[in-house]
């Protein structure tokens, strides 16, 4: 819970990613709250406090996992609600000339939305979603310790970076709105 509660005010994409991580497992303990706090929440050195604010923040997601019948696959509405206010900035800087930088970065990150959505079964599926999907499955990948290609590692450099400002631009509009011409 501490790592969601600084990436939430530090980082929205690694936010986003780092609460599908914790979907999948919950879904790895079959959305058993108990048998987690048992085999993995028990593990961590937490005060007093911080342990029960850390529980209560799992059995929240898993009751809301269960709920949303998430618990075989597909994200929380918590995290579509992240990925649909970042697609909103996104289109808004691709919108105004203010922003020609950030153009710059999607451009360069476009061929490998294209190229990734061709592979994909979903080709409608949005911009970052793809971005983000391409993120979490090299995530994916190395925890499994499984090879990743030298070009695999040069979209995803471009992806981070590209969402990295995003999430930048992110936080700058909160802290004062963003003038988009």
């Amino acid at each position: 819970m501490q790592i969601a509660n600084r990436l939430r005010t530090q980082n929205r994409a690694e936010y986003l990613l780092y609460l599908w991580q914790v979907e999948d497992l919950i879904r790895a303990y079959g959305g058993n709250f108990d048998r987690m706090q048992r085999e993995y929440l028990s593990r961590f050195t937490l005060g007093e406090e911080e342990r029960k604010a850390t529980e209560q923040w799992y059995s929240d997601l898993c009751d809301m996992m269960h709920a949303e019948g998430k618990m075989e696959r597909g994200h929380l509405q918590i995290c579509q609600n992240v990925l649909q206010e970042l697609d909103e900035l996104h289109r808004r800087l691709l919108a105004s000339s203010n922003f020609p930088y950030y153009r710059e970065m999607y451009y360069k990150v476009l061929p490998y939305v294209v190229e990734l959505r061709q592979k994909s079964q979903d080709r409608q599926e949005a911009e970052l979603q793809t971005c983000f999907d391409a993120l979490y499955g090299v995530l994916l990948l190395r925890l499994q310790h499984k090879p990743v290609s030298a070009a695999t590692e040069r979209a995803v450099k471009d992806i981070s970076a590209f969402l990295g400002q995003l999430s930048d631009y992110y936080f700058k509009d909160l802290k004062e709105p963003l003038d988009f011409g």
